[in-house]
């Protein structure tokens, strides 16, 4: 499962990458703003979930016990 979020992780930011690089010298379009924003979220979200069952792990405890939190909670998260 861990290799499996940092696989999605590295597709996540490969995505984010090539967007943010094509469109180089003009301004993004409301479509890919709105896919970068989804883009950052879904980062957020996979992280989340790998720290937490990491975190499981190290106490013992059933790190697939963890499941992915809604949007609304990760947003909700201080920098």
């Amino acid at each position: 499962m861990d290799d499996d979020l940092h696989h999605r992780i590295t597709e996540l930011v490969d995505e984010e990458h090539r967007l943010d690089r094509g469109h180089s010298g003009r301004e993004l379009t409301a479509d890919e703003r709105a896919r970068l924003d989804a883009l950052g979220i879904e980062l957020d979200r996979t992280w989340d979930l790998l720290r937490r069952r990491e975190a499981r792990r190290r106490a013992g405890q059933d790190p697939d016990a963890e499941q992915e939190r809604p949007r609304s909670v990760v947003e909700g998260y201080q920098q």
